[in-house]
């Protein structure tokens, strides 16, 4: 018989639980045993609604207070030196500063670099390595959820982020050599003692995910593979291990996987449809299990169940039913938890969507169609067909004027009028700013209480709008003489009226659906809704032009013009899948252009086009890149191709690796690039030893994520560092990211700060 299995659920709650108990402890209003007890409760309540689908396989350990691979950092004690751990246990105080900072009595520390899960908006924290790295076992994280999981009579599979993942996920620091090659044997003496130990508390699988094996690998690299899952296997006693594969295919490393000393080996059948034509081709040796990932973990749309179950039926005819499992192509961490909690989308609308709830019950049916044949499912095969050509069919998703317009586009579109010195000489006159280091912060201004009392207030119709807008306007104007009080020299609006920067654009464009309860994890306690773009879209009208207009007249400063560009909108949505994804961009690009020249218009001389996902849509294998490279790059031209030289366009990127892709970033031809570089040591600025990049640009020296107030001496630092390798003439002083997650009581003091270190670099500069 086959079995349906699941690799992972979301861990936040369907009203957002974790979230409100980790913030209220992180205040001082919840104990660490309260903290503990609603944890529980929802690792149970999720365990349990994943037994009631009917899932056989039913993953512990993928719950989290904050991100897996601190776990696992926490779980190996690899815990950089300057958070004061020295052995034991991970407290919770160590491991929480280790992800957000901490500033008390004996500890004022930057939190641990932050970048995205792969090509997801799930931020991970990148664990460090030093070259005399010791591990050890320090939390009983995994055995404890085992241990309360089999108290709850729950079918629990442990699962751990793999070895070799984990230490080509992390960091080199202090020193120049290769985690991979000096640390793999040290920590697979941990990693087999906890999977001895798991074994020994009656795990009968553990999964171990190991999703670099999608991405180019080394043969160094799979000779790690190689020697890591012999070593494991020596490990395990009685438990059966699953080496998990998911955001793609494993290429040439089949064959190797194929024979590896595990029991069973999971593969992405969604995004890595190659990895079909490799068991074709190779086949699965007669006692290995195959976890095959036939719903998509990572999208919102129903499945085909008749297209999935063809190729489940091939694979079952190919390796035998008795030894497939059926699951997701990836943990449903990045989905919402349930559609029927969306009572405002209409009836059809609802029935193309499918959130972690319904893709349990999709897994289930296709696992009970192996099983007991289609018969058995037939009436869930014939909604599901009806469902798909409702949303092929419907006239809401295809507009032809929209298409007609971007046919009628030529190159000209997205390219600006002069090369960048030239606008940049029209724009430094047009501004009037400092010669050397100006300053600015990023877009958003604390989203406080009130703020979102107000908004609920609006929403329920308590308050008029016109009492809405004139309280918006009233924190507007106190945001706008706090920054000229503070020395900022372009300002920014403080975006009150928005709720999310992809949510807000999307509530007014054709063509995106929102939900109510759609939240999914991007890290941490910061949760995300993202809107579901079903259709051609376009902009019916200006969408930020009146709040612009409002702010400018109340400085004589600068004020930017804010928007999020069209391959952030596109990747932080839940993106149809029925068109190319370029082709959705480029019509995203044409109604953020549209934006652009109403600001223009309107007077905005900077104009602040946030792409801070461009990095993460990267394809994970390089021979993919140059093609994705060129439409989200094209979209970004397309978007802002349209100013006068003397517009200043700005773009701000955060929390991702950038160096391998420093020429597109170039090619997008911003005016200023803004940039995350606070938590990452200026290891960004390495690559401009090389790259003469000639635009402006700011390297952020104040890391937003973390409640810490930096110093000005720590400032100044960062600023002179930057100088080391940029002129003087090039850098802008910035923040990390908008601050709509932080208090006033730290961003203030932070803000002040940062303008007293830019003025003192300045000073020195021309002293």
């Amino acid at each position: 018989m086959a079995l349906a299995t699941n690799l992972g659920y979301p861990r936040i709650g369907p009203d957002r639980e974790l979230k409100r108990a980790t913030e209220a402890h992180w205040k001082g209003q919840l104990e660490a045993a309260d903290l503990l007890s609603r944890s529980s409760q929802l690792r149970r309540d999720a365990w349990e609604t994943q037994r009631r689908a009917g899932i056989d396989l039913i993953p512990c350990n993928d719950f989290s207070l904050y991100d897996h691979v601190l776990d696992t950092s926490a779980l190996v004690g690899a815990v950089p030196e300057r958070y004061g751990w020295k052995s034991g246990e991970v407290d919770r105080e160590t491991y929480f500063a280790m992800a957000r900072g901490a500033q008390r009595k004996g500890l004022d520390v930057g939190a641990m670099d932050m970048t995205k899960w792969f090509d997801t908006n799930y931020h991970y924290i990148v664990p460090e390595f030093a070259p005399d790295q010791a591990f050890s076992l320090a939390s009983s994280k995994p055995f404890d959820e085992l241990a309360e999981a089999r108290k709850a009579d729950v079918s629990a599979k442990p699962v751990l982020l793999g070895p070799v993942s984990y230490l080509l996920l992390g960091k080199a620091r202090g020193a120049d050599f290769d985690p991979l090659a000096k640390l793999l044997d040290p920590l697979l003496d941990v990693y087999s003692a906890v999977i001895d130990k798991l074994a020994g508390g009656g795990a009968e699988w553990i999964q171990l995910d190991e999703p670099v094996l999608v991405r180019d690998c080394t043969r160094e690299q799979l000779a790690a593979i190689e020697r890591a899952y012999g070593r494991l296997a020596e490990s395990k006693g009685g438990a059966r291990l699953i080496l998990q594969t998911y955001f793609g295919h494993v290429g040439d490393a089949y064959p190797l996987l194929r024979d590896l000393p595990v029991e069973a080996l999971g593969l992405d059948l969604v995004r890595g449809l190659q990895n079909m034509e490799l068991i074709r081709k190779h086949g699965l040796p007669a006692d290995k299990w195959l976890v095959a990932g036939a719903v998509n973990g990572r999208n919102v749309w129903i499945t085909d169940l008749e297209a999935a179950l063809g190729k489940l039926e091939e694979l079952a005819d190919r390796i035998g039913g008795e030894r497939l499992m059926v699951g997701p192509s990836c943990s449903l961490l990045h989905v919402p938890i349930d559609v029927r909690r969306e009572t405002q989308l209409d009836d059809e609308l609802r029935s193309w969507l499918s959130f972690a709830v319904q893709k349990l019950d999709e897994i289930v049916t296709l696992t009970r169609g192996l099983n007991e044949g289609r018969e058995a499912i037939q009436p869930a095969l014939a909604k599901n067909a009806r469902a798909l050509a409702s949303r092929r069919d419907s006239k809401r998703a295809h507009d032809p004027q929209v298409r007609a317009r971007l046919a009628q586009l030529d190159d000209r579109a997205a390219r600006r009028k002069s090369a960048f010195e030239k606008r940049r000489a029209a724009q430094r006159k047009n501004l009037g700013l400092p010669e050397r280091l100006p300053t600015t912060s990023i877009g958003s201004y604390p989203q406080t209480a009130e703020v979102r009392k107000v908004r609920s207030r609006y929403r329920k119709g308590e308050i008029s709008e016109g009492e809405y807008e004139k309280f918006l306007e009233n924190e507007t104007r106190k945001v706008i003489e706090l920054q000229e009080e503070i020395g900022l020299d372009v300002l920014v609006h403080g975006e009150f009226e928005r709720t999310d920067m992809v949510e807000y654009f999307a509530q007014q464009l054709d063509g995106f659906a929102f939900t109510q309860n759609g939240w999914v994890q991007s890290y941490g306690s910061r949760y995300v809704r993202p809107p579901v773009l079903y259709g051609d879209m376009h902009r019916p009208r200006p969408m930020t032009v009146r709040w612009f207009e409002f702010a400018q007249s109340l400085s004589d400063r600068p004020v930017k013009g804010m928007l999020t560009g069209p391959v952030t909108l596109l990747q932080w949505s839940f993106v149809r899948d029925d068109q190319p994804r370029s082709e959705t961009c480029r019509q995203l690009a044409l109604a953020v252009r549209d934006e652009v020249l109403d600001l223009e218009s309107a007077g905005a001389k900077v104009i602040q086009v946030d792409e801070p996902a461009l990095r993460e849509g990267m394809p994970l294998r390089r021979g993919d890149w140059k093609p994705y490279l060129e439409w989200a790059v094209g979209a970004f031209r397309l978007a802002t191709g349209g100013v006068t030289d003397a517009t200043q366009i700005q773009t701000h990127m955060c929390y991702s690796e950038f160096n391998d892709i420093i020429d597109a970033i170039a090619a997008m031809d911003a005016d200023v690039l803004l940039i995350e570089n606070a938590r990452s040591d200026a290891e960004f600025l390495e690559v401009f030893k090389e790259f003469d990049y000639r635009n402006e640009i700011g390297p952020g020296v104040y890391d937003i994520h973390s409640p810490r107030v930096p110093p000005v001496e720590e400032m100044a630092d960062q600023l002179q560092a930057s100088l080391g390798v940029l002129a003087g003439s090039q850098v802008w002083v910035n923040p990390d990211c908008g601050l709509k997650t932080r208090t006033y009581d730290e961003c203030l003091p932070a803000l002040r700060n940062m303008v007293e270190a830019a003025r003192r670099v300045r000073a020195s500069l021309t002293g």
